[in-house]
């Protein structure tokens, strides 16, 4: 039996396009969405893409940033691979008509900007404008439009993977539109599905960040490493709609002040570069002072500079903050720190296989060894470019033109029902975000830790139980991976016995 595809992409970000576009036309690929293809943690990216551009920079130096920075975790020989490939990685997108920001020179010459961003000792950070990750993934949308061996499948979530004697032909698809399952085979199947930073309460990621590639990977038998780094941003504001809106640290850079309810500046108590502390610092500020004092938010303040200053410097963030109703002129908004980033998942090597034959891997679902125990600003960007590449690369060398499947098994619910509390649903997604956020979040303690153990296997069996009798619907298949990546994130922190980058235990501070 032939499969119904070369490839099987899962996901659309930044990843699933790049590894989509670099196939030639004999490839006949599908590109599966979890919801439209303008989903995806892509389009939110403000800053930039992490790469040795100019004669003042080095491979050596972007090295040895990304190794203080991933804490002595990160694997050298991915660091070097991934940072060898950053300039041929820039060049394609800029080749396929990615226009990032230019500026002229004193000499009247006309070049890309570069920007530089904490951990990073040159300007290497290329950029379009603050919106490059709309510049990117708009780009690399509108060629997967256009190109006649790539079939894009939205609205669709990929329930399980399949296997075939220890290989990975393809996963069985829950069509949203329809209802229905829907069988996928191809001969090679690239997980690109992005992090799981929704596991979290408060989170800066889109909602379809709910870990579903490293769940399904994980239940498939495939390795799973350092998913207890979670990187958090200090400073998202604090607005039941306001989702996935960071306020950027140019805010504090240009004297913004972090304030508890009464008014009181509690960050130079922490740290003496105060509101100008790394990130790590900042966050877990904050993350002491709600707990200590049991609110929900601190206070983020600029209204002390001159409202023209402010306008001038933050139109994006002034007009979002007063569409919420905060004018960040004349007081001081509402911010949580909410998780961004998932520096561990599913591991691969630099061909970007995972330890599935058949089975690949490329983005914030992967564990590459780049970000150790801490992502580098723009390094993940960087990432999903150039593993792939060496993804679609591997594809091709390694393409069997008589490669033949098993026919696959459909299907069966004729042993579930429609489910008549759909209300269980909500409050087990509800309840596993709040527990991950109190007791696995910013700052651990190993009784956090060992309550969170128990409430998360009481929850794994509900939601075991309510899948096997009741038919699927999205938010069903979405709990039940999320409830996996809260499992292996407990378990990994639990096991590390000791503080490292964005694993910090109150056990273990010596």
């Amino acid at each position: 039996m032939k499969p119904l595809f070369d490839v099987l992409i899962i996901g659309s970000g930044a990843a699933g396009l790049t590894a989509a576009l670099h196939f030639d036309e004999r490839y006949k690929v599908a590109i599966m969405c979890k919801g439209s293809l303008q989903e995806g943690s892509t389009l939110y990216a403000q800053g930039g893409i992490a790469a040795v551009l100019d004669d003042k920079d080095s491979i050596e130096a972007h090295i040895n940033d990304t190794l203080i920075a991933g804490a002595g975790l990160c694997d050298e020989k991915a660091v070097r691979f991934t940072v060898e490939n950053g300039k041929k990685a820039i060049q394609w997108l800029i080749d396929k008509g990615v226009q990032f920001t230019k500026e002229v020179d004193e000499k009247g010459t006309s070049r890309y900007h570069l920007t530089r961003e904490g951990g990073h000792s040159h300007r290497r950070i290329i950029h379009a404008h603050d919106q490059t990750g709309k510049s990117v993934a708009g780009t690399l949308m509108d060629l997967v439009r256009k190109a006649p061996n790539i079939t894009l499948f939205e609205e669709h979530i990929a329930i399980d993977l399949i296997k075939q004697n220890g290989r990975c032909v393809g996963c069985y698809a829950f069509n949203q539109r329809t209802k229905e399952v829907e069988i996928f085979s191809a001969q090679a199947v690239l997980l690109a599905t992005g992090g799981s930073s929704r596991v979290y309460l408060y989170s800066t990621n889109p909602a379809v960040s709910s870990g579903d590639g490293i769940a399904m990977a994980y239940r498939a038998g495939a390795k799973v490493s350092n998913m207890e780094f979670n990187q958090f941003h200090p400073t998202a504001l604090y607005h039941p709609e306001a989702r996935s809106f960071l306020i950027s640290e140019a805010m504090r850079g240009e004297g913004a002040i972090l304030v508890l309810p009464d008014g009181t500046r509690f960050m130079p108590k922490f740290d003496e570069r105060a509101e100008l502390a790394p990130r790590d610092i900042v966050a877990r500020a904050i993350d002491h002072e709600m707990k200590r004092l049991g609110v929900d938010c601190v206070y983020l303040d600029i209204s002390h500079k001159p409202a023209d200053f402010i306008i001038s410097h933050f139109p994006n963030i002034y007009s979002k903050c007063l569409h919420y109703g905060y004018d960040i002129t004349k007081g001081p908004i509402p911010v949580v720190p909410a998780a961004h980033y998932t520096c561990g998942g599913v591991a691969v090597d630099q061909h970007a296989r995972t330890t599935i034959p058949g089975l690949y891997g490329a983005g914030e679902v992967t564990c590459t060894g780049l970000h150790g125990a801490n992502r580098m600003a723009s390094n993940s960007l960087l990432e999903c470019l150039v593993y792939a590449a060496a993804a679609s690369e591997d594809i091709m060398q390694n393409y069997d033109s008589h490669f033949a499947i098993e026919p696959i098994k459909a299907w069966d619910e004729s042993f579930v029902t429609d489910s008549d509390e759909e209300v269980l649903v909500t409050a087990n997604w509800d309840e596993i975000r709040r527990l991950m956020w109190n007791y696995v979040g910013i700052v651990r303690s190993n009784k956090r830790l060992k309550r969170a153990q128990e409430r998360i296997a009481l929850l794994k069996r509900e939601i075991q139980e309510y899948y096997r009798n009741f038919r699927i619907t999205g938010d069903l298949l979405e709990l039940r991976n999320l409830i996996v990546i809260a499992e292996l994130i407990v378990e990994a922190a639990a096991a590390r016995k000791e503080s490292l980058g964005l694993h910090y235990n109150s056990d273990y501070l010596d």
